[in-house]
């Protein structure tokens, strides 16, 4: 599975849809195998949710996207995590772990 977090240098975005990327972790039985880096293209109304998931990325990690984006990622099948921060490298082993959860959305607009 792969999971994006949406990232500036080393640490979660506090807002995805103007990160520099996407760091993205392939996850299989709950470890990581790799990952990659996926520049941001440019934030547009309605984009990224798709662009996300036509890279095969099943779930999106951030610090604060609005409720339409997330509502969007939905429509095209990616889970949402808001709320995250600090470390991408702590932010995904919490996740793998299970002990990541969503906290509010950090973006009013």
């Amino acid at each position: 599975m792969k999971i994006a977090i949406a990232k500036d240098g080393n640490i979660v975005s506090q807002h995805f849809g103007h990160c520099e990327g996407f760091e993205v972790f392939e996850v299989n039985n709950g470890a990581i195998e790799g990952r990659s880096f996926l520049p941001n293209p440019g934030h547009r109304p309605g984009f990224l949710p798709k662009f996300i998931a036509e890279n095969g990325i099943k779930v999106i990690i951030a610090g604060g996207m609005g409720a339409t984006a997330q509502e969007l990622f939905k429509e095209n099948g990616v889970d949402v995590v808001v709320g995250a921060q600090g470390n991408l490298d702590n932010v995904i082993n919490d996740y793998v772990g299970g002990k990541l959860e969503t906290v509010g959305n950090g973006c009013s607009h």
